[in-house]
């Protein structure tokens, strides 16, 4: 699953018995969770951004790109939709560029149109995928595996960015500083993961270490509601799931989900640039370690998809030492950039929700037998 900035987090799946594990919130909680959202929207909309740029500047600015600028980002919109169907692709032999992308664009909409649409969307992902013949283990391991790659693109980006800044002499303290706590961070989730891999022993270990410190963390938010099952145990299914396609899978899956992110900050800088920013006033260098920094930011699940929320930190940290004269043209290439990435993902996943709807002819019943390893040495011909 991929989107913009926003990918529906693998969440806790019985892969036994093939279907998604489901947490029920009460219809008050929902409300209050848009609720929330929506005065956070209306505060970075209608008052930080503003604060910054005024919307009739930035309206001004967007009118002076060409018809062959327009072309060119449209286009750069579209090659980013391949490179997440692609690695998708990669996460699930035997699906098909056109079932992958009905099923990256349908759960992408949902991930960042509803509160807690991140969940909603795993829970899609088992429909639509079993629809077309993927048992519940083939989807409980796709959507583990395309979370942790992206977890580990999100953390390598900005370590990557701050290198750059270094070696084109735009470094400081606080980049080093950042760069230094980055690579920590990622050795520590690689050395994990690594771990995990290593031995079903290590595996149990691990996820039952992070299992107790997930339950003492939100032990005062379950109110009495029984903590989630043995960690330890998942990741040992984990490890022998997806060992597997990992070793067979892994050079194409890391080479996709970092294109994927590389072709989401082209479409970033080619705003900035069509919006007359050049490479003396804003680096790419620069550029490329605020797009890292704020990706980071969807993490934190304050509204669908975290629209505002990572606008707010495009446009702080982009306009950041810049001239007032230009914060209406920064202003408007993030808002350009989040339409083609993030805006144009709605209706187009209504579209494809439709496609999966009435299309019948990809529909296939799941297998009797579970996918093993062996499934994927052999590359089983496309299910979807």
């Amino acid at each position: 699953m991929g989107s913009d900035d926003a990918t529906a987090p693998a969440a806790e799946v019985q892969a036994e018995a093939g279907t998604p594990a489901r947490k029920h919130h009460s219809p008050v909680r929902r409300i209050l969770g848009a609720i929330v959202s929506l005065v956070i929207l209306v505060a970075i909309f209608g008052y930080a951004i503003p604060k910054v740029a005024d919307y009739g500047a930035v309206w001004d600015a967007m009118k002076t790109m060409t018809p062959l600028e327009l072309a060119s980002l449209f286009a750069a919109m579209v090659f980013n939709l391949f490179t997440y169907w692609w690695a998708n692709m990669a996460a699930l032999p035997g699906l098909r560029l056109w079932p992958a992308a009905v099923l990256t664009q349908t759960t992408t909409s949902v991930a960042n149109t509803l509160p807690g649409g991140g969940a909603i969307a795993v829970g899609l992902t088992y429909a639509i995928l079993k629809s077309w013949g993927f048992t519940g283990t083939d989807t409980a391991l796709y959507v583990g595996v395309t979370g942790v790659w992206n977890i580990f693109a999100k953390l390598a980006l900005p370590v990557l960015s701050i290198a750059l800044l270094v070696l084109t002499g735009q470094s400081s303290t606080a980049y080093v500083t950042a760069a230094i706590i980055g690579v920590v961070v990622l050795a520590i989730a690689v050395g994990l993961l690594s771990a995990v891999f290593y031995s079903e022993r290590l595996a149990h270990s691990i996820g039952s270490g992070l299992g107790k410190a997930i339950a003492a963390i939100t032990k005062p938010f379950r109110r009495g509601k029984p903590a989630m099952s043995d960690m330890g145990e998942g990741a040992v299914r984990f490890r022998r799931d997806t060992i597997g396609l990992v070793e067979h899978r892994w050079i194409r899956l890391t080479f996709f989900t970092l294109l994927s992110q590389v072709a989401l900050f082209f479409v970033l800088l080619l705003a900035l640039r069509h919006m007359g920013i050049d490479e003396s006033e804003l680096s790419a260098a620069k550029a490329f370690a605020v797009y890292s920094f704020s990706r980071l930011l969807s993490a934190i699940p304050l509204t669908p998809g975290g629209v505002g929320v990572i606008d707010l930190g495009y446009v702080a940290g982009l306009t950041s030492g810049q001239p007032e004269s230009e914060h209406a043209e920064v202003v408007a290439a993030v808002l350009i950039f989040r339409l083609l990435t993030y805006g144009i993902q709605i209706p187009l996943g209504a579209f494809t929700y439709l496609i999966w709807l009435k299309n019948k002819s990809w529909r296939k019943d799941a297998p009797d037998r579970p996918v093993t390893e062996t499934a994927y040495v052999t590359e089983p011909e496309a299910q979807a």
